[in-house]
């Protein structure tokens, strides 16, 4: 059975299992961008694709939560050597040898802007929270909605959302802000997320949301 966010007799069967409820909004939400650097972004890396689509959606989420002052957090995956990885990762993942911090691989994509105020977390594993300060800055900010957009939907968009779940966080991904190099993954993934972890929603729903929001005080 075809797994996509528009198949409806999938979602009558997980609505009928007890999947899929909805988790809605909290009051206080954080952009995570999740690896929008040039490893995953550029189609002539090794595990790159293009995602120009997914950059433009997060260009037009970028400015509101800015203006809104809603916090946003920023990932890379990238290790001082490949020794930090560790073995077996670098056995199942070869190119994780390659992720080293400073090379242009890492460096997320200039359009992003990235500001000063804004945090670029270095994770060593698909979800952001693993090893990372992530969730201490989440709970210092008093977030308790975080709206997931980058890559991969398959692997750190869908690490991320579940453990973001698990942390009891209202978790959004806005559908057209997250891609993958496999069309197929993106597709399965996202019916996946949407059923156990979070609500995906339209970009637009997303950004006339954070249009409401109250400014930070």
């Amino acid at each position: 059975m075809e797994h996509s966010l528009s198949n409806p007799e999938l979602r009558r069967q997980y609505d009928a299992a007890g999947f899929g409820g909805r988790v809605g909004w909290g009051n206080r939400p954080a952009l995570l961008v999740i690896d929008m650097a040039g490893a995953w972004i550029s189609p002539k890396e090794r595990i790159g694709s293009d995602l120009t689509t997914v950059v433009h959606s997060i260009l037009q989420l970028l400015p509101i939560a800015r203006q809104r002052q809603i916090p946003i957090y920023f990932t890379t995956m990238s290790y001082g050597t490949p020794e930090e990885a560790g073995e077996i990762v670098c056995r199942k993942i070869p190119h994780t040898r390659e992720m080293l911090r400073g090379s242009k691989r890492v460096q997320l994509a200039p359009e992003l802007d990235r500001r000063p105020t804004e945090p670029l977390i270095e994770k060593p594993r698909a979800s952001a929270f693993f090893g990372t300060n992530l969730l201490a800055m989440l709970i210092a900010a008093r977030v308790d909605t975080v709206i997931v957009t980058g890559c991969s939907t398959s692997g750190c968009i869908r690490g991320t959302c579940e453990s973001a779940h698990n942390y009891n966080f209202h978790v959004i991904v806005p559908a057209e802000a997250v891609g993958d190099r496999s069309a197929s993954a993106h597709e399965a993934n996202l019916f996946d997320i949407d059923a156990r972890y979070a609500d995906v929603v339209p970009l637009n729903d997303v950004l006339h949301k954070l249009n409401s929001v109250s400014i930070a005080a």
